[in-house]
């Protein structure tokens, strides 16, 4: 594991990448999944901290369904929260690859602080930096990536996910060049800090008027603004609370009440932002398939373990067929998406939309991969994996008793089978996939 105290005098820099550079001297890193030096002390950075800090926290602040700010703030100290973004804006100048390697790493142990980083880095910062001019980047980008102010995106809405063109929150221009927004969004990550607090910042996308298609049909325009925390009118609605799963990722309802956007915080021209969210929908269902990948890969880890220590019948139950199928399939599926998304992240430019069939592909792909590998793992260990106590009881060979145990180690996996649902509805349900690809893949012609 690399030392983070070594990093730390260059991360504090904001530059990740010099960082990397320094520490980067690891074999292997010429491959799919550490394609560059870089890449693999990134990967032992955040491997290292996920061990040492993610790991720890993860069931209480499920249990409490709280955010661990305190935490988000290491990731800041560690140069994290802004992996995509220039230096010049004080982020870490890093690639896809790079992001996705965060969200495997951290996710092996908690899923949930792992989506309030994706909504922040990514859904805010990352959309801000593609999107923004360079005015607005200079006036948010600093704070996004030093943790000062944390943010979100609001594109969902009571009545509209998938079917974003149907969201009715509007943003009506006046004579003075402001727009008024009024309307609500739903289901969105940091929209809450706590049961009280509203996030501090967030895209948000508004309808801003109509246009017609030169088939006659009439399609709303939809444009993207800044919204900051303190604006009158802008409030907190309800804090979504006992989810399913990713619980201790804070979800809300925002709401906006003739809230007065300066012109300054439109990002891009008006009615222009359907090219900026589905930019920005690449890099998130990527990073998405990464959490998927990161689940998957405990669980694995957790039923091998379990299953080489656990007997029945008077043999490890490793050794029985039904417990290696579980095993052989779940490893086998892995690494299949594994390979599917690093592939894709080595090869994805940020800067522009148009790849939608692998960023759609994979993160199919990988969230069901994940929910059946956490359900495998659950069979495997029986009523262990069923239940997600502190205090799990195992098998002691030598006085043939039931032991108590405090460790973590078994305990996950209940938790990342509830958390692995999500990615197969956050950030696009699967049936939306499997409508975008065979849309886009109508026309391919030959696949080469």
């Amino acid at each position: 594991m690399l030392n983070l105290r070594r990093l730390v005098p260059c991360v504090a820099r904001r530059n990740l990448l010099f960082a990397a550079r320094f520490m980067g001297t690891s074999s292997g890193a010429d491959s799919l999944f550490n394609p560059t030096p870089e890449h693999r002390a990134l990967r032992e950075m955040v491997r290292g901290f996920t061990e040492s800090e993610v790991e720890n926290q993860a069931n209480q602040f499920n249990r409490v369904e709280q955010f661990n700010r305190s935490l988000f703030k290491r990731a800041a100290d560690l140069g994290l929260l802004g992996i995509t973004i220039d230096t010049k804006y004080g982020g870490s100048g890093m690639d896809c690859t790079a992001s996705c390697i965060v969200h495997e790493e951290m996710s092996s142990s908690d899923p949930a602080f792992t989506l309030s980083y994706l909504a922040h880095s990514l859904l805010f910062t990352h959309n801000l930096s593609i999107n923004g001019n360079d005015e607005q980047k200079m006036r948010y980008l600093p704070d996004a990536c030093s943790g000062a102010r944390i943010g979100g995106m609001g594109m969902s809405e009571p009545w509209a996910g998938t079917d974003v063109l149907g969201m009715r929150t509007t943003a009506i221009k006046k004579s003075d060049g402001t727009y008024v927004l009024n309307g609500s969004k739903m289901w969105i990550t940091n929209g809450a800090l706590d049961d009280d607090t509203l996030g501090d910042m967030f895209l948000v996308y508004a309808k801003t008027g109509e246009s017609k298609s030169k088939s006659g049909a009439v399609r709303p325009q939809i444009s993207l603004f800044l919204v900051d925390k303190g604006m009158p009118g802008f409030t907190l609605g309800t804090r979504i609370k006992d989810k399913l799963g990713m619980r201790a990722s804070c979800t809300a309802e925002i709401a906006f009440d003739d809230v007065i956007i300066p012109e300054k915080n439109l990002i891009g021209a008006p009615g222009g932002a359907m090219v900026c969210m589905m930019r920005n929908l690449e890099i998130e269902r990527i990073c998405l398939a990464a959490m998927s990948t990161g689940i998957a890969r405990r669980c694995i880890e957790v039923m091998c373990n379990y299953a080489s220590s656990r007997d029945a019948f008077g043999s490890p139950i490793n050794t029985y067929g039904q417990i290696q199928r579980h095993i052989g399939e779940s490893y086998a599926e892995f690494q299949a998406g594994r390979a599917y998304l690093y592939n894709v992240s080595n090869n994805v430019d940020l800067s522009k939309a148009g790849q939608r069939v692998d960023s759609d592909g994979v993160k199919l792909y990988c969230s069901t991969m994940a929910k059946n590998v956490a359900d495998r793992a659950i069979q495997v260990l029986g009523g262990n994996g069923y239940i997600g106590q502190y205090n799990v009881c195992f098998p002691d060979k030598a006085s043939h008793r039931l032991l108590f145990t405090s460790s973590h180690y078994f305990q996950q996996v209940e938790r990342l089978w509830r958390d692995s649902k999500l990615i197969e509805i956050g950030g696009g349900t699967v049936e939306s996939h499997h409508k975008n690809m065979s849309k886009d893949l109508a026309s391919i012609g030959k696949i080469l």
